[in-house]
């Protein structure tokens, strides 16, 4: 039997190089990064210089780099201190967002009494700047805006520096979940301007539990974690050394190599749309996953031609072949609730119809593609 992952959407295999860093770190590295002895002063060293190397990469100021658990966390930081501290009092966002984003906007309709408003989006899920903008303009209340780079299911690409400008024009904030992207795609934040991204590590092959915010210098945020001083005061606890070195060797790993890894996984997406098409009549591709310039290359979502009935069973036939994909999210895998992203872009006909994404790495061979297509097919002619 196979073992073919290909829900790297969910999360990456950790490099091998982050690996050796992190146990060099967990081994030698194990002072309290706020101590003042030497012990301490290494591990302070160390988590500065990680947050040195990932400014220099996004051009951005090492103050404006804050170590989280991961993307949710910053997500929740950036959204909760921004109604908290910045007298927000509208959220303009969509219904494709992350969990992350949504569940917090409205926790914070109840805590605070914002409103929240949810902008258009078209066929294919991308959100209508038409409609923004009038939403940005309805009236004079001070807004931010949480929109995503790359939707985590679809992979559809938000045009964000023409959303940053158009919320500069309207003396809004702007947030972006950028989890499926930091590490796949280029930034400077000083050509997009930007105030707010969160971004994780385990979608870039390095460790769970790490994630950092980009919160633009002079922001006004106040703390979210209450206690010592680090993390220039937003986050109070003890630095996770270790992780936060993980995730710097995975970021600057996926920026050494982006551009051979790019084309390298963007072949690979192409392959698995051009033999899968051919191999499955009446295949189609969710949102605009199968378009090679207006998605992500990371991942394609596939509704098939089955029934109900069938279509209950298939991944638990492609889990019994050795076949690791995703029905909806990774964070949906466990609802019986459908895809909220699906259920916003999909005709009623075809949410019928079972929808799986694929999703992609340097990890990954056309000989396994040709395995989970071999498998697919077979599934379907049964």
């Amino acid at each position: 039997m196979e073992n073919i992952y290909l829900d790297n959407a969910a999360t990456t295999q950790i490099r091998e190089e982050v690996i050796l860093k992190m146990h060099e770190v967990l081994s030698d590295y194990y002072g309290n990064p706020s101590s003042t002895h030497a012990f301490g002063r290494s591990a302070k060293t160390a988590v500065e210089s990680a947050r040195k190397s990932i400014a220099k990469h996004m051009n951005a100021h090492p103050s404006e780099i804050i170590f989280t658990s991961g993307g949710t966390e910053a997500d929740n930081m950036i959204i909760r201190c921004a109604v908290r501290d910045l007298d927000v009092k509208t959220i303009i966002t969509s219904k494709i967002e992350h969990h992350a984003v949504l569940h917090t906007s409205e926790d914070l309709v109840q805590e605070y009494g914002i409103t929240v408003d949810y902008v258009d989006l078209d066929d294919k899920g991308n959100p209508e700047l038409s409609h923004l903008e009038q939403l940005l303009q309805k009236d004079k209340s001070k807004k931010l805006v949480s929109l995503m780079h790359v939707n985590n299911e679809i992979g559809n690409v938000l045009p964000i520096d023409a959303v940053a400008v158009l919320c500069k024009e309207n003396d809004a904030l702007f947030h972006s979940d950028t989890v499926q992207s930091i590490g796949h795609f280029e930034w400077d934040v000083q050509q997009t301007p930007i105030d707010f991204m969160a971004a994780s590590a385990h979608k870039f092959h390095g460790p769970k539990g790490a994630g950092f915010a980009f919160i633009r210098q002079k922001s006004g945020l106040k703390p979210f974690i209450s206690g010592g001083s680090q993390e220039r005061g937003y986050r109070a606890g003890t630095e996770s050394v270790h992780n936060i070195v993980g995730l710097e060797e995975a970021f600057r790993l996926a920026y050494e190599n982006l551009i051979e890894e790019r084309e390298y996984v963007t072949g690979l997406k192409k392959y698995f749309i051009d033999k899968l098409s051919k191999s499955v009549p009446n295949v189609s591709f969710n949102g605009h996953s199968g378009d090679l310039d207006k998605s992500t290359y990371t991942l394609v979502n596939t509704c098939l031609p089955l029934d109900q009935e069938k279509a209950l069973l298939l991944l638990f036939h492609l889990d019994i072949k050795g076949i690791a994909c995703s029905k909806g999210s990774a964070c949906q895998s466990g609802s019986d609730a459908g895809s909220h992203v699906l259920n916003q872009v999909l005709c009623e006909e075809d949410l019928k119809k079972p929808s799986l994404r694929f999703s992609f790495s340097k990890y990954n061979t056309t000989k396994e593609l040709d395995y989970v297509i071999g498998v697919l097919k077979e599934f379907m002619e049964g």
